[in-house]
């Protein structure tokens, strides 16, 4: 088997201990280590494979001149800049194959830069005092990171502290023996979709495509896989994007906590990715189903999914503040835009003779979107439901339009 190497980060200068416990538990397991020092003001008890010095510097700075602003947040984006370039830097030059970060609030706000500088498939592992805390905006989170606990890790090394440690080495030595990276040779379609319960169109669509020779992924658009799906499609990760749920921007414009950010919908477009674009679920907002209901939903019609998620139905000024969202965000694009608006509805709830059936709100939301919509996008008004055959049948007629010799071609 072949040895991996994990580069460890973190400020020497403070947890020189708890990382030197860390890097002994991954070398222990047979890996070997990389080490890159953050600190500002002190030194490591020993050298690492890559000082404060070089952080500084690789991002066009030096710790001469963190210290002297006089402002640890300041300083610790200095920091953060330098150790995302030369993080980067060094996986491309096949330096390590997995990625472990270590620290509280200053720490962590570092290790989200620093692991959203690495492509998909990279492990990279933030071991947190604050992980899975709503300090942690989703908009920050690389696609595929993960978050480990650090129990009882403030201050020294004590037992509770060793075992989450020692998970964590043990799970970033893991991963990197066993991911499986994308295939870059293999066009990839990035799709948004909620459970079948609500969104259909997944069924008939992703074995159409795979029988077209796409590989398809589909994000579960509640908030974090929406998030995901922007992260990749900034990157360039699709050769097209069948964004279906753009639920979260109404999340987004309506202060939902689940929500994917405010560059919701502008992936894609900033990168020139075609898009293919319906606004599935439209008239739903989507909120923390444990937590009391705000005062602004009580005249709202409410539909409780399940203990942890409530979907709240908007009324007719919120649903076309939505619908300005979309052109709003579309605009921006530099790539083409086809959206396929269905005039019988954009989710199973909102069918004929269903519960949340809001006709007269479909009409004023697909009204407003073909008022306010850029020149840039190209829309397809059609009769017929988003879980209909002839929604995917659409879709699929506009992907062959744009394919040529098995590429997309626009």
């Amino acid at each position: 088997m072949t040895i991996k190497t994990i580069l460890v980060i973190g400020t020497f200068d403070t947890k020189d201990d708890e990382l030197s416990f860390l890097s002994g538990v991954i070398q222990q397991q047979g890996g070997h280590v990389v080490t890159m020092d953050v600190s500002v003001l002190g030194n490591p008890s020993k050298p690492t494979n890559y000082s404060k010095h070089d952080v500084a510097e690789e991002g066009g700075s030096s710790i001469q001149k963190a210290i002297d602003s006089g402002d640890e947040n300041h300083a610790m984006q200095i920091m953060a800049k330098g150790a995302s370039l030369l993080t980067a830097r060094l996986f491309a030059q096949g330096e390590f194959d997995g990625m472990i970060v270590l620290g509280g609030t200053m720490g962590t706000d570092l290790a989200l830069d620093v692991a959203s500088a690495l492509p998909l498939g990279v492990p990279k592992y933030i071991v947190s005092t604050v992980a899975f805390s709503p300090l942690i905006p989703s908009e920050r989170l690389a696609a595929d990171a993960q978050m480990i606990l650090w129990a009882g890790g403030l201050y020294g090394l004590n037992s509770i502290c060793k075992a989450s440690l020692s998970q964590a080495a043990g799970a970033v030595l893991g991963a990197a023996r066993a991911v499986q990276r994308p295939d870059p040779d293999k066009p990839l379609i990035g799709m948004t979709s909620l459970g079948t319960s609500a969104l259909k169109y997944v069924i008939p669509l992703i074995p159409a495509l795979e029988a077209r020779g796409f590989e398809v992924a589909v994000f579960h658009a509640t908030g974090m896989g929406g998030r995901a799906f922007e992260c990749l499609a900034a990157q360039g990760a699709f050769a097209c994007v069948f964004d279906f749920c753009t639920q979260e921007l109404g999340n987004h414009v309506n202060g939902s906590s689940l929500s994917a950010g405010a560059d919701r919908l502008t992936g894609a477009g900033r990168n020139g990715t075609p898009q293919i674009v319906a606004p599935g679920c439209y008239d739903l907002v989507d909120v923390v189903g444990w937590q009391p209901l705000a005062e602004k939903w009580d005249s709202h019609m409410v539909h409780e999914h399940n203990r942890l998620l409530t979907s709240i139905v908007l009324q007719a000024e919120e649903i076309k503040a939505v619908a300005r969202a979309h052109s709003e965000q579309l605009k921006t694009a530099k790539g083409p835009v086809t959206l396929l608006l269905p005039e019988h509805g954009l989710g199973e709830w909102d069918r004929e003779g269903a519960d949340l059936h809001n006709p007269d709100g479909l009409a004023a939301f697909l009204n407003e979107l073909e008022t306010t919509l850029p020149p840039n996008v190209q829309t397809h008004r059609f009769a017929c439901h988003i879980n209909d055959g002839a929604f995917a049948d659409k879709a699929l007629e506009v992907i062959d339009g744009w394919c040529a010799d098995g590429t997309i071609r626009t």
